[in-house]
């Protein structure tokens, strides 16, 4: 699942998506039955939802039970144990049994024989997020948990443990909720039962295994759902609107339209038959979720993004962060080291290749939108060049290989967010040799296939041994790429690559954001006055040229809100996702003249460094171009 970080601008904040199993122990059952797991939602006190653990009889004298330290799809510390309050174990006469903590997320329990079930609460962690969290790293919102009267946001991680050596058995897991929640799951439903008196359902869902807890989230509450088909694909969309300003049905067209153009993209690729999709739309308050983005899961994802979005706005950041998701069905669900396969929740161990678990699979996200025509080349080189800058941004030579494996310890960790940068650019440095090695018509996307048909969702490949292996599976001009810029820390010279398919960096006339361009902020901001301003760069930005904004010109206003240093995270936050077409009203400060931009929106222009055409491009560059956008 990998977390995501989609990084939106330099001080708007970081949008963060997200972004990825236990091998076989000594039983210490007597019988291998299900553990059976009881989340009740009818008796919700202060935000805390009541867990109940039962695990069969054991045949040793100590157990160890924990809640996951850091979860699959995230490259940080999650402690969950963190959340979990009058943790208690009950022997089979009723009575308390000794329990010692022994660390956030670590119970031991002494005389296991006589356990008959663990009992405790769960804090959500969306509260505390507004109040700076517990202490240490803080849960990726899509990775969270809510409990709302409204609303609730079931990662089940954040709610089950597990036992140290039965991370292989059965779950047999029983959710309780009001009779008229909506409830969705990619878990099998085996059964539900109605209270007598008709107010609460209890639905029975089955695990194989504690992965497949972790594996698959679930949404209850006041939301609405929407369910079609993708091909052979069962989409199931569920979505949180607290203020009704979005809905299932207003994203169905956008989802379908976008999964369908993936599908088409991937072909014969098909490891799933249901994907579910979680949008948790945020008001934006103080016990709200702040981390925008999402997580991946095997076959389902968890988004939460700003219910403040307009249609457009949320549209074009769900096929962004959405299509990413999807494409982890590639891999790490079908292509996957033993680190994946084998995860240790508590002391993980990271493979190699964050180049191609999140890379590729952002590459893919952006490729495939220009391959299926859903956007022009002009805009898949303008997200190409915005990698190409972002990535500058980060260690440009350090080995891709040696971050991802240490990728919790510093330095490394500060760098991870250029798997979507950098790592996107190396797919498509792999893509283009490939297709240059082929005349054309092999690229990223058959080696992702042919590594998906050689391993498959149950069998891991060696991590020290997969460059070998693709070097065999393509070209010795992979191989020397791979092993001199991905396993090595020589920084990739792009234009090397450009030319191989006729493009150029060079300046250009680019499409220009409302409030960043070129990657930086056209404003800023003048703490002793608590303002916010524009710059000198709002002169390059054609559309506020054209409304005659100047330079330290401050911004007082935007569609009736006051604009102050404290609010401009939000409400600037907005104007980064505006579309052409937008009615808006600004009102600007200028040496104690009102100003007043009451306009509709166009598309604004600016120049710089942008990917061109070259006009002297040969016929054998333009082909292999066109074999690299098209397929």
């Amino acid at each position: 699942m990998n977390i995501r970080v989609f990084v939106a601008s330099a001080f708007l904040g970081l949008m963060l998506f997200s972004c990825g199993a236990g091998r076989n122990k000594v039983n210490d059952l007597a019988i291998n039955t299900p553990i059976v797991s009881h989340i009740d939602l009818s008796k919700v006190t202060d935000d805390k939802a009541p867990v109940i653990i039962n695990p069969g009889r054991f045949t040793v004298e100590t157990v160890t039970y924990r809640l996951p330290r850091v979860v699959q799809g995230t490259y940080a510390v999650s402690d969950f144990g963190k959340y979990v309050e009058d943790f208690k174990a009950i022997d089979y006469n009723g009575n308390d049994m000794a329990v010692s903590k022994v660390d956030t997320n670590t119970w031991r329990i002494e005389n296991a024989k006589d356990l008959d079930k663990i009992t405790y609460k769960v804090n959500d962690t969306y509260d505390i997020e507004s109040k700076g969290g517990i202490g240490g790293e803080e849960p990726f919102s899509p990775s969270g948990t809510n409990i709302e009267p409204e609303n609730y946001v079931l990662n089940l991680h954040g709610f089950i443990g597990y036992f140290d050596s039965l991370k292989s058995n059965q779950y047999k897991l029983d959710v309780t909720a009001p009779a008229d929640f909506v409830r969705t799951s990619a878990l099998e439903n085996m059964t539900s039962k109605t209270s007598e008196d008709g107010k609460f359902v209890t639905t029975s869902y089955f695990a194989p295994r504690y992965f497949d807890i972790t594996d698959n989230p679930m949404m209850y509450g006041n939301l609405d759902v929407e369910e079609f088909q993708v091909g052979d694909i069962k989409i199931v969309l569920s979505v949180y609107s607290p203020n009704k300003v979005h809905t299932a049905a207003s994203l169905k067209g956008t989802i379908f339209k976008m999964m369908k153009a993936q599908k088409a993209f991937l072909g014969d690729i098909n490891s799933t038959s249901r994907y579910d999709i979680y949008l948790y739309l945020s008001e934006e308050k103080d016990n709200s979720p702040k981390g925008f983005g999402a997580l991946e899961h095997h076959t389902s994802t968890v988004v939460v993004l700003p219910e403040s979005m307009d249609e457009a706005a949320l549209s074009e950041s769900m096929i962004d962060v959405v299509s990413h998701e999807f494409f982890h069905i590639v891999t790490p669900l079908s292509v996957h080291s033993e680190d994946v396969h084998y995860f240790d929740y508590n002391a993980p161990t990271f493979s190699k290749h964050l180049w191609m678990y999140e890379g590729v699979t952002e590459y893919f996200a952006n490729l495939f939108q220009v391959d299926q025509a859903l956007i022009e080349k002009e805009d898949f080189y303008n997200k190409i060049m915005s990698k190409i800058q972002m990535s500058k941004r980060y260690n440009d030579a350090m080995s891709f290989t040696i971050m991802s494996e240490n990728v919790l310890k510093a330095p490394y960790k500060d760098q991870y967010i250029n798997v979507y940068q950098k790592g996107a650019l190396i797919g498509m440095c792999i893509d283009i040799l490939m297709r240059e090695a082929s005349n054309g018509n092999r690229g990223i996307l058959s080696l992702m296939k042919e590594l998906s048909n050689k391993y498959g969702k149950n069998k891991p490949f060696e991590d020290d041994e997969l460059i070998a292996e693709i070097t065999e599976m393509t070209y010795p001009s992979v191989g020397e790429f791979l092993n001199t810029h991905v396993v090595g820390d020589l920084p990739i010279k792009y234009e090397t690559f450009f030319e191989k398919v006729g493009l150029e960096i060079g300046e250009t006339k680019i499409k220009a954001n409302y409030i960043m361009m070129n990657g930086m902020p056209i404003v800023s901001g003048d703490g002793q006055a608590g303002t916010i301003f524009f710059t000198d760069a709002v002169l390059e930005n054609s559309f506020w040229a054209e409304q005659g904004a100047k330079p330290n010109d401050v911004i007082k206003s935007i569609d009736g809100t006051a604009l102050t240093l404290m609010n401009a995270n939000q409400v600037l936050q907005d104007v980064f996702m505006w579309k052409p077409g937008r009615e808006i009203e600004v009102v600007l400060d200028r040496n104690g003249e009102e100003i007043v931009i009451k306009t509709t929106t166009t598309q604004g222009y600016t120049t710089g460094e942008g990917i061109i055409e070259k006009n002297d491009a040969t016929q054998e560059q333009i082909a292999l171009r066109k074999a690299w956008l098209k397929g």
